[in-house]
């Protein structure tokens, strides 16, 4: 399982970035993707998930209404738009996969593959 999470930078708040996750080495098609992030000093937190379909997304209260996620099995590529963004975004954004095919990506995290982060600065 190869996970590559790409697209961070620096951007004001209010601004957008848009990321994007590259995805080899299982079969993409069957699996949930989600996105976490780690703040400086913050544990490991939630962002969003894709169904394997692509039918279902949710997303964390803090980000719900700005950030969307998608996929485009083809590709095998799952991206997170990222819109109105504040200070408090700042963080290494990873994207994950669950272990088994056909479930949900563990939102606590323990039970899933990672990739590489990116890193997110949102400056005031």
């Amino acid at each position: 399982v190869q996970l590559q999470a790409s697209g961070g930078g620096l951007v004001q708040a209010g601004g957008s970035l848009r990321l994007s996750c590259a995805a080899s080495g299982f079969t993409f098609d069957d699996y949930a993707i989600g996105w976490f992030r780690q703040a400086p000093g913050k544990e490991r937190e939630f962002v969003a998930t894709i169904s394997w379909s692509g039918r279902s997304t949710y997303y964390a209260d803090s980000v719900k209404g700005r950030f969307t996620i998608s996929r485009d099995n083809a590709k095998n590529t799952v991206d997170l738009q990222m819109n109105s963004l504040k200070p408090e975004d700042t963080a290494v954004y990873y994207c994950a996969v669950p272990r088994q095919p056909y479930t949900a990506i563990d939102r606590a995290g323990g039970g899933n593959y990672w990739g590489q982060g990116t890193l997110v600065t949102v400056s005031s």
